[in-house]
C-alpha cells in the first residue's frame, strides 16, 4: 500500500533513513501508520506504537508483506509506565533509538458553550501531555548517545484557529510551545527536533465523523502519503541539518 511510493523515482530508498531504528506512535493506522510504513520502505527498522492491539497487528503485517521491518507495542500514551516501557522495548530489540515520531493523537469537533469536558481531557491528555511523555521516555537514551531526532506531529491547528475544534487547537497551540523549548534543550546534545504541521489530512480519523466529512468535502486535503514523505524528508537530512518547523498544506479551499 505505501512502499514504492515513499522511494526516490528511480525506485532507491531515499539517503539517511537505511539502518536507523526507532518508534512510531498512533501508528495502527492513518498518518502514523503512512510514517512506520515510509520510513521503513527506506530501510529502517520500526517499532509501530498504538492503542489498539487489531490495528497495530495488521499494520505490521502490511509493513513486513511489502519487506519492512516492523515490530509493535501496545501503548497508551496517556500512560508514563506505558510509554516507559515503548521505549525500553525499542532499545531491547534494537539497541538504540534513533529518532521517534510522536505522532499519536485524536480529534474532537465541539464548541466552547456545549463541548464536553470529558472528551476535552482525552484530547489533552493524547495530543499534548501523551507527546511529552513520549518524548520524556526516549529523549534521555538520545542525550546519552549524543545523536537522535525527535519529530513532533503537530498541525496548521499548531499556529491558526476557527471555529469547530477549541480543545484540539489548544493541544496543538501546546505541542509547538512543546517543540521549541525541546529544540533549545535538546541541540546542544546532538539531538534534532522536527515539527511537522499539516493541513487537513483525509484519514481513517477525520472521517469518522460527520463534521470530518464535511470538511473533507468542502475543502481540500492532503494524503497520508503526503504527510509521511514530509516525515522521510525530516529525518533524511544529514548530520548538522535540522528542519525545525514544516508547514504542509494542499493546493485548493482550505479552513
Amino acid at each position: 500500500m505505501f512502499s514504492e511510493g515513499f522511494r526516490r523515482k528511480d525506485g532507491h530508498p531515499v539517503e539517511g533513513i537505511e539502518g536507523k531504528v526507532g518508534i512510531v506512535t498512533g501508528a495502527g493506522r492513518g498518518i502514523g501508520e503512512g510514517c512506520a510504513a515510509a520510513l521503513a520502505a527506506n530501510g529502517a527498522a520500526v517499532l509501530l506504537a498504538d492503542i489498539e492491539d487489531q490495528r497495530l497487528a495488521e499494520a505490521v503485517a502490511r509493513i513486513e508483506a511489502a519487506g519492512g521491518v516492523a515490530r509493535a507495542q501496545r501503548c497508551d500514551v496517556r500512560d508514563w509506565a506505558s510509554v516507559e516501557a515503548l521505549a525500553a522495548t525499542c532499545i531491547e530489540m534494537f539497541g538504540r533509538i534513533d529518532f521517534l515520531v510522536a505522532n499519536a493523537g485524536v480529534a474532537n469537533y465541539s464548541s466552547i458553550h456545549d463541548g464536553d469536558p470529558e472528551i476535552w481531557r482525552r484530547v489533552i491528555e493524547t495530543n499534548l501531555l501523551g507527546l511529552l511523555f513520549t518524548v520524556r521516555a526516549c529523549y534521555p537514551h538520545m542525550r546519552e548517545l549524543g545523536t537522535g531526532h525527535i519529530v513532533l506531529m503537530a498541525s496548521i491547528a499548531s499556529r491558526q484557529t476557527w471555529v469547530g475544534e477549541p480543545a484540539y487547537i489548544a493541544s496543538k497551540w501546546g505541542v509547538a510551545g512543546f517543540g521549541w523549548a525541546l529544540r533549545k534543550e535538546a541541540i546542544e546534545h546532538g539531538v534534532r527536533v522536527s515539527m511537522i504541521e499539516p493541513g487537513i489530512v483525509d484519514t481513517p480519523l477525520v472521517r469518522e465523523t460527520e463534521a470530518g466529512r464535511d470538511e473533507l468535502a468542502r475543502l481540500a486535503s492532503l494524503s497520508i502519503e503526503d504527510v509521511a514523505r514530509t516525515v522521510v524528508f525530516a529525518l533524511s537530512q544529514p548530520e548538522g541539518v535540522a528542519i525545525s518547523e514544516l508547514m504542509v498544506t494542499p493546493v485548493g479551499p482550505e479552513l
